[in-house]
Formats: C-alpha cells, sequence, structure tokens
C-alpha cells in the first residue's frame, strides 16, 4: 500500500484517507471517532482492510498506534507524512525516556503534558526521516511552528526578565533553538559559536558540518567518559587532533577537549543525580569550554569540518542535500497540495553579538562556572 512520496502529493488526500483506513484495519484498530466523516475515503479502507485481513491482524504497540496517529494528523493538517522512511520501527529507534527541551520523564496515554509526543523540528518539511524528534507534549506545544531565530529571540527576552514564554523558561528555549539550529543551515560562522546545550536526537539531521563534528565529540565523552576503559577517549581524541590541519590547531583542540572533559566530569562529581548526558550538555555553558571550542570552529571551515566527521565515522559519508532531505516535500513547505502556499513574513533579523551565548544576563540561563 506504500507508494512514493511525490505521488502522493499528486494524489493528495483522498487515497492517503483510504491507504491509512487499510492500516488500521491491519493493526485491528479503530479509527478514532469523527476521522471517518471528515474522511468517508477512510471508511472504505478500513471496510476493505477488514475483509482483506480478518483476524489476521498485526500487533499495536505503542509505536504503531503512534505512527497511525501522527498520519491521520498530518492528513487533517494537510501535510506531508513519508510513509516509506518513517514507520512504526523509525519511531522505536527515535523514542527516548526523557524529553530533551524540559528533561521531564515522559509518560505514554496519562493525557499529561509530560506524554510523549514527534516534533517537526524544522516547521516548512514533511513528517519525514531526518526531521522528527520525541519531546513532550508540553514542549512540543510551546515550540509549535517557531524557528531557531524565534527561539533565540524568546530565549533573550526571558533573560531580560520574563519568567516563561509559552510554558517554557529561558534555558528551555535555548535548548529548542539548539535543536532547531541543527536543521536550520546557518553560516559557518554562526554555528561555530553555539553550545551543544541539547545533543541531536536520533536519526536528526545535522546540516552544520562544524555542529555534527562538535555532535561527534558530544558522543565521544558521553560513551567513553565513564567506561570501564577511560584511555579509550584518549585514543579517540588523540585521532581527532590528527585530523585536525597544523600543529598549533591541533594544540588548540587539546585544551578544548581538555577543558570539556574535565568539566562533565566535574558536574558529575559534583551533582550526583545529573545524568551523564546532561552533564555532557550543561558543560557548554562554561565560559573557559565554549571560548576554546569557538578558537577550534573558527579556524576550521565547513569543508574541514565536514572531512574529520567523515573520516571519523569510518567510511560513512554525508549526504548531498537532495538526499539528506528526501521526502522532505520542501518545494511546497511540506505541504500535500502543490498550490501556491501564502508566505509568511520573515522573521525580523536576529543580530547575536560575538559573545551572546556567554553573556549570561540571567543566571538561570547559562550560568558561567
Amino acid at each position: 500500500m506504500h507508494t512514493s512520496v511525490t505521488s502522493r502529493v499528486a494524489r493528495l488526500g483522498v487515497d492517503l484517507a483510504f491507504e491509512l483506513g487499510w492500516d488500521f484495519a491491519h493493526y485491528g484498530l479503530a479509527v478514532p471517532e469523527g476521522a471517518e466523516a471528515a474522511w468517508p475515503q477512510l471508511a472504505q479502507g478500513v471496510d476493505a482492510g477488514r475483509q482483506t485481513f480478518g483476524l489476521r491482524v498485526l500487533q499495536p504497540t505503542r509505536h504503531a498506534r503512534k505512527w497511525l496517529n501522527l498520519r491521520l494528523n498530518a492528513l487533517n493538517r494537510g501535510r506531508v507524512f513519508d510513509t516509506e522512511q518513517v514507520t512504526p520501527r523509525f519511531l522505536q529507534l527515535i523514542d527516548t525516556d526523557t524529553c530533551p527541551i524540559t528533561r521531564s520523564a515522559l509518560t505514554h496515554g496519562a493525557g499529561a503534558e509530560t506524554d510523549w509526543s514527534v516534533d517537526r523540528v524544522f516547521n516548512d518539511a514533511a513528517y519525514a526521516a531526518g526531521n522528527l524528534a520525541v519531546m513532550s507534549r508540553r514542549a512540543n506545544a510551546a515550540k509549535g511552528d517557531a524557528s531557531f531565530h524565534d527561539a533565540i529571540r524568546y530565549m533573550r527576552d526571558c533573560e531580560g526578565g520574563v519568567t516563561e514564554i509559552d510554558g517554557l523558561n529561558g534555558a528551555e528555549w535555548a535548548r529548542v533553538a539548539v535543536l532547531a539550529s541543527f536543521v536550520t543551515r546557518l553560516d559557518h560562522q554562526e554555528a561555530a559559536v553555539l553550545p551543544m546545550l541539547v545533543l541531536p536526537s536520533n536519526r536528526l539531521r545535522v546540516f552544520n558540518p562544524i555542529q555534527a563534528l562538535q555532535a561527534v565529540v558530544c558522543r565521544l565523552v558521553l560513551t567513553h567518559a565513564e567506561s570501564e576503559r577511560p584511555e579509550a577517549l584518549d585514543e579517540h581524541i588523540d585521532a581527532l587532533r590528527a585530523l585536525v590541519p597544523g600543529k598549533a590547531l591541533r594544540k588548540d583542540v587539546l585544551a578544548f577537549t581538555d577543558a570539556y572533559v574535565a568539566q562533565v566530569r566535574a558536574l558529575r562529581r559534583t551533582q550526583q543525580a545529573l545524568t551523564l548526558r546532561w552533564a555532557v550538555e550543561d558543560a557548554w555553558q562554561t565560559r573557559l569550554v565554549l571560548n576554546r571550542w569557538k578558537r577550534v570552529a573558527r579556524a576550521l571551515t565547513a569543508t574541514q569540518a565536514e572531512t574529520i566527521v567523515n573520516a571519523l565515522a569510518q567510511g560513512t559519508r554525508s549526504l548531498p542535500d537532495a538526499q539528506a532531505t528526501e521526502g522532505w516535500a520542501l518545494a511546497t513547505r511540506g505541504l500535500l497540495s502543490p498550490r501556491p502556499v501564502p508566505r509568511r513574513l520573515p522573521d525580523p533579523k536576529v543580530s547575536l553579538p560575538a559573545d551572546h551565548w556567554l553573556a549570561a544576563r540571567q543566571a538561570e540561563l547559562f550560568v558561567v562556572r
């Protein structure tokens, strides 16, 4: 029943509704109340599926249920949903126990703000592989269609004294901004100064090469900082340094990694309740760590950063743009209809001071330790 995203755009919602009904029947699930009235073809698909499958239905795991409900939501909103790549298995792979924005433990089916939800990180794109992240309902509702620069503005408003905006505080908006930055094509020098206050969600595309390199370093520390063989981290750092051009820059890499690893371990010693992942993220709030990273990141070009990432990934190569955004329906801004889409007014240009991320005008946001 699955065809290409391109053909779905051409067929709009009619065949999609039939196919969705078919899949509800395949899992032996009832369609949510009111959906069949809105989409008669949905009921036709359910009937056809029941006649075909009978009692031979699939196990409706929570990931399968989420997959079906996400598709219904996409259909109702006229959004493209790439069922070729986004499957129940894919949702299982990107699932997480904790909201990356609020850091609250995620619940399931509790009808609470902590319930898990799936967000399209880049809002003008489809429900597609590389553009989805799991977070709490509260974080998802607050983020809405906010872009990277929107989140920056909200964070700065919170720095200026606003307690919360749409239910998120300044630290949480800072994490939204960093998460959104991964799927936002930024100038290399702008991306180079961003702290990695939240790690990229599993399977999320990272478009900016310098952030991809930053994420590699974070993952190395996350994997090896508390391993039974701590020398493994030193070996990986040595491999990274060997790929950096020039003796002076290799020295800067060592100075950065020494400061970063030391800060992660210090956070773990002084805050025993802090998870290693949060320590890996929060260490970027430290002035010394971020300054030393900026020295390295600004000295590299985007091409050099990409080359280093590819080498560290043991032969894996970053995808060309067309492949990296396959199924995103960027031409229609993620909408099913190919008709012209009203243009949104552009966000006001946000001017970031060189050390904006270090300003910490409110201690709640970026505490300089």
